[in-house]
């Protein structure tokens, strides 16, 4: 038995009004429009309630109606193409009424409320018998017919029942899949929220280790950046003092060569005396005095190798390889031995470590002290 002629129809009628009631949604609240309905200088439509929902939240300041001052006009933004809608005293009640789109609300509602079933059965014909309306169903078919079909054609050894009762069972049925459907949407849903809360956790966790691990590792920039501190003002110390010695010696050897570039100057004068009484007047105390210019001892000078500062180089090889093999532990915290992120304990610890690690090299003590006898040129930074 083919009925798809009779149903065709009606199917395009449903949707038709599925269409048209797309077409009567209000972009605020989502449901069909309720009257009254206003039409915005755009063109597009709002329930009154809606507009003035959103023109009161766009300008809170603005007076109510029926308010005895005089309230100035205001604006809001179309909410399905931002345009701006410039309203004046009389807010969203100077807007015009769409009176077509209220009828139009009125004649679908009126179309809705028609039954299914009376709709159906103005369709639903025998294709075989065009005057016979299909009221029975085959069983052993599965398929509606009519009553002539069952007694004169196709289905008169099968056997039928009431189309009522099918259409009763099988929509019992149909409603108890339904309602399995949904059980099992409602538990997938569930187990997606919480694999969506693990996800949060996760990144929440994430985002706070992250926080952590460069809190311990600024504290460890800070330990090295206070010793690296520490060691360039033990070289700046003796850099200075050993600066200050041989610029203190230049001074002492400038000032004995004037002198002596004063005495040969006086001494190539008298040479130049041509008088010899005048000349023998001053000769004695000239001869005197370049004998005590040569008798000054200019022996202090820096020994040799002073300007030499490589005792000051250290090896940071081990604690490089030490920083190198930092990793996380294996065993997770417990509730005592948590530590905050603001706690200074952790530095402390690593500073501690830092402090014995260099204990080999003695670097603690980096004044001036005499060259190793031997050292080992690899590590040497």
């Amino acid at each position: 038995m083919n009925f798809a002629v009779g149903l065709k129809p009606l199917l395009a009628e449903a949707r038709s009004m599925e269409s048209l009631e797309k077409q009567l949604i209000c972009p605020i609240c989502l449901e069909m429009f309720t009257k009254p309905v206003v039409i915005l200088p755009c063109q597009h439509n709002l329930c009154r309630k809606c507009a003035n929902d959103v023109f009161q939240a766009s300008n809170p300041l603005w007076q109510s109606r029926g308010s005895s001052a005089v309230p100035s006009g205001g604006r809001f933004r179309c909410p399905s193409c931002r345009h701006e809608v410039v309203l004046d005293r009389h807010g969203v009640y100077g807007l015009q009424r769409n009176l077509l789109v209220e009828n139009i609300i009125d004649i679908y509602k009126q179309e809705s409320a028609r039954p299914l079933h009376a709709k159906a059965e103005q369709h639903l014909m025998c294709e075989e018998h065009e005057d016979e309306r299909i009221n029975i169903y085959c069983l052993r078919c599965e398929a509606p017919t009519c009553s002539l079909c069952k007694v004169f054609g196709a289905h008169k050894d099968c056997e039928v029942a009431p189309l009522p009762a099918v259409y009763q069972r099988q929509k019992s049925e149909l409603s108890d899949g339904i309602a399995m459907l949904v059980a099992g949407n409602d538990r997938i849903q569930a187990i997606i929220s919480q694999m969506e809360e693990i996800c949060r956790t996760i990144e929440e966790n994430g985002r706070r280790q992250k926080q952590h691990l460069g809190l311990r590792f600024d504290s460890l920039c800070s330990i090295l950046e206070e010793r690296k501190k520490e060691l360039l003002q033990s070289i700046a110390r003796e850099q200075d003092a050993k600066v200050q010695r041989v610029r203190g010696l230049i001074r002492q050897y400038g000032d004995h060569l004037e002198a002596s570039s004063k005495l040969v100057e006086s001494a190539i004068q008298a040479m130049e005396e041509p008088q010899m009484a005048v000349y023998l007047q001053h000769s004695k105390e000239l001869l005197k005095k370049i004998t005590d210019m040569s008798k000054v001892s200019m022996s202090s000078r820096p020994e040799p190798g002073y300007e030499n500062m490589d005792h000051f180089s250290i090896n940071v090889d081990y604690v490089a390889e030490m920083l190198r093999t930092i990793e996380f532990q294996t065993e997770p915290l417990g509730e005592d031995e948590e530590v905050g992120p603001g706690d200074g304990s952790e530095a402390t610890a690593d500073e501690d470590r830092l402090d014995s690690l260099e204990a080999p090299e003695a670097v603690e003590d980096v004044g001036p002290r005499p060259k190793p006898a031997a050292s080992s040129p690899h590590g040497q930074h």
